[in-house]
């Protein structure tokens, strides 16, 4: 039997393997621990969207494929929530494109708008699709590293400014940002906006956690700066707001020419997906102010009480403006491997968290912080402050 001599798996994703996400989950369940690892909610959205899924099942509505761009229902739905919420207009028939997820939006958008040699400037941590996706179209990811300061994570300006050469083809943000929490500021990103037009540069922005800050932080769509709805492709989500994670609806608003781009090559991904689930979506984000007021406060609490929880435990706490994840530092404790230290939590406090380090170029500038999600039911959160007392 003739023997291969060329790997299976291509050169472009050898360095990434399984997912610490998929590590760490079979560790959770292999220990019998809490996971506050991979960040998904454990309970469902609201009934009546949920109902409105149902409702699109039997009607027919989606059952079989639906339009490419995505239904009319949704592109309208998700054109008016951008106008309503940050003034900014898009036409939902050549402007809006609806997607699995945020995941293949940022995919599809990084396949079509950069080509082999193009430079990528990402700030890390970064969530780790990016740095696939960035080489999966051939381009060289130049990571810019977000870091600690007062309390917060901050973005270092001139750091970004030298990143960029004259190979750069895009700035990918990610505001509010997973994992520090972090919430880019109306300074940072004008910042970012002016040496985008500068240098001409094209903008892909995950806001997927828009709905998701607190304490008075103010989430900023970059298309809405001036010069930059021509060069930004915005990318949002269903999951993250309303707790469906499953269904994986996402999509991106862009001008034309940047849209079209983008559906050239989304349409030889999935084509389309989560048909009657994006019924339900069109409904969802007509929800009244109300709904998102109260998830902020939902989670805001449970923020807290996390935070609380692990400061109490021994962690250096970044309270997160927004998502739902917080970061800590484990140095405190004695501790400065996030990876043995995540694999030895489950066995000293029944716990499961994600080193942030995976999320990093520069492994060492994250190896002392570790992630926790609490977008969970208080019960479970309450449980895992209690065992994370162990540490103290």
């Amino acid at each position: 039997m003739a023997v291969m001599t060329r790997p299976l798996l291509n050169r472009r994703l050898a360095e990434f393997g399984t997912t610490i996400f998929a590590e760490m989950s079979a560790l959770a369940a292999r220990t019998g621990s809490i996971n506050l690892g991979q960040g998904f909610p454990d309970t469902d959205g609201p009934e009546e969207i949920r109902e409105a899924a149902v409702r699109a099942l039997r009607a027919g509505h989606g059952n079989q494929y639906p339009p490419g761009p995505g239904v009319p229902e949704l592109r309208s739905a998700i054109a008016d929530h951008q106008r309503e919420r940050y003034g900014l207009g898009y036409d939902p028939d050549t402007e809006v494109l609806v997607t699995a997820g945020a995941t293949e939006a940022i995919a599809a958008a990084l396949l079509a708008l950069v080509e082999p040699g193009d430079e990528v400037i990402a700030l890390e941590p970064y969530y780790d699709s990016y740095a696939a996706c960035i080489a999966m179209a051939g381009g060289t990811r130049v990571p810019v590293t977000l870091r600690p300061h007062e309390g917060r994570y901050v973005l270092d300006l001139d750091e970004l400014r030298a990143a960029v050469t004259d190979r750069t083809r895009l700035i990918l943000l990610n505001t509010p940002h997973n994992p520090t929490g972090t919430v880019l500021t109306r300074a940072e990103l004008t910042a970012v906006a002016e040496l985008a037009i500068e240098r001409d540069l094209l903008v892909v922005t995950d806001e997927v956690y828009e709905h998701l800050v607190f304490d008075g932080a103010e989430h900023l769509p970059v298309a809405s700066l001036p010069g930059m709805r021509e060069r930004t492709v915005t990318i949002g989500s269903a999951g993250k707001t309303f707790s469906f994670t499953g269904w994986k609806v996402g999509w991106i608003t862009a001008s034309p020419e940047l849209t079209s781009a983008v559906r050239s090559a989304k349409q030889f991904l999935t084509y389309v997906s989560s048909g009657p689930f994006q019924y339900a979506v069109a409904e969802a984000l007509r929800l009244p102010a109300t709904y998102f007021d109260a998830l902020r406060t939902d989670l805001r609490a449970k923020r807290d009480l996390l935070s609380e929880g692990l400061a109490q435990a021994g962690f250096e706490v970044y309270r997160p403006a927004g998502t739902y994840f917080v970061t800590t530092d484990i140095r405190p404790l004695g501790a400065t491997d996030g990876f043995a230290f995540c694999r030895s939590l489950p066995e000293r406090a029944g716990v499961v968290a994600i080193p942030n380090a995976v999320f990093y170029d520069h492994r060492e500038a994250g190896a002392p912080f570790v992630r926790f999600a609490f977008c969970k039911r208080t019960e479970v959160l309450e449980e895992a402050v209690s065992r994370l007392k162990r540490l103290a």
